[in-house]
């Protein structure tokens, strides 16, 4: 039976790109606290750890960790669970 891929209207979407720099720069502080976020929460879950019958040592333990960490930056850059726009619109209300 083929997979197919099923988008849900509820799913988050990417920040849209902002004009200004300062705009800019929020939206970017924004994706990176979202990433750092969902990158402790994957860990949590176990992503990463290596399979017990199967080990490469230390080294694949230093890499499967930045693994980990560029998938939580692809799906925060991607939209996330929408932490990152929430926290894009409070600190350009802030600044207001």
């Amino acid at each position: 039976m083929p997979v197919t891929h099923v988008s849900t209207p509820s799913a988050a979407a990417p920040i849209a790109q902002a004009s200004n720099p300062k705009d800019q720069a929020l939206r970017q502080a924004a994706i990176d606290l979202e990433a750092s976020f969902l990158s402790e929460m994957l860990k949590a879950a176990g992503l990463g750890k290596a399979p017990e019958a199967f080990g490469g040592g230390s080294g694949e333990d230093q890499f499967a960790g930045l693994l980990v960490n560029e998938q939580a930056r692809a799906m925060a850059e991607a939209g996330g669970i929408g932490l990152a726009e929430s926290i894009y619109n409070s600190l350009k209300d802030s600044q207001e």
